[in-house]
């Protein structure tokens, strides 16, 4: 069964392959549930003009925000974008496109991509800018866009738990967009806290099944807080 291992135990083996001009998608919510490493890892490659689908990008210095100091990323694909001031001052000045899509719509598209859909229609959009240049039809008397699905050259993607098949649990909200982009990328790449034992993890419990996965890779993480807020007692 050896051939099943998707184990692999350097960064530069789990992006082998990744080039200039790929689409990469990105799991990860804020800094919850982000491929930290393995984005340092695009970051040293030096890999640039990329495409980058993830519902945000990051924050200066850190996540996906990194991509954009030595402007490796060519465009964003994305639903928000506030946290990142350079991301700001490249999109003004030029130097970054950037396509905007509703939350929901770029989950459905990763997920539609995934499931081999190449397009869906959804009512999120229709009258605001987001539908310009979209195709629309009515189902039932409402009016709805027509949405392609993405997919990408690779995936990158956080889990918590994963065993040498690439079968991969999240943890808690960390789940977000990663198992979306887990499912529609050509090569799927996994960095995890744990692995596990093959056969240790409850089958009902799995978010990922290792068919979607390429390679594992075991992380070490800081799981930067986005935004620390207190009171005093």
């Amino acid at each position: 069964m050896a051939g099943f291992n998707k184990l692999v135990t350097s960064y530069a083996e789990a992006l082998s392959g990744l080039q200039d001009g790929m689409t990469v998608l990105a799991g990860g919510f804020g800094l919850c549930g982000i491929a930290e490493n393995l984005i340092e890892e695009i970051k040293r490659k030096g890999v640039k003009d990329l495409t980058i689908v993830s519902n945000n990008c990051g924050v200066d210095g850190f996540g996906l925000g990194v991509l954009l100091e030595d402007k490796q990323v060519r465009k964003m694909i994305s639903s928000y974008v506030g946290e990142n001031a350079l991301f700001e001052q490249q999109l003004l000045a030029g130097e970054l496109e950037v396509e905007l899509t509703p939350q929901g719509t770029l989950a459905e598209k990763m997920r539609a991509g995934g499931a081999g859909i190449p397009a869906f229609y959804t009512a999120t959009g229709v009258g605001t800018p987001v539908a310009e240049g979209k195709e629309t039809k009515y189902f039932h008397n409402r009016e709805y866009l027509l949405e392609e699905a993405i997919t990408g050259d690779f995936a990158i993607v956080k889990g918590w738990k994963a065993d040498a098949y690439g079968n991969v649990i999240y943890r808690h909200t960390a789940q977000n967009f990663n198992p979306l982009a887990a499912t529609a990328g050509k090569i799927t790449v996994v960095e995890v806290e744990e692995i596990v034992p093959v056969g240790e993890l409850d089958p009902a419990q799995i978010h990922t099944p290792g068919i979607y996965v390429d390679r594992v890779i075991l992380g070490q993480f800081e799981k930067r807080i986005e935004q620390r807020t207190t009171t005093s007692n």
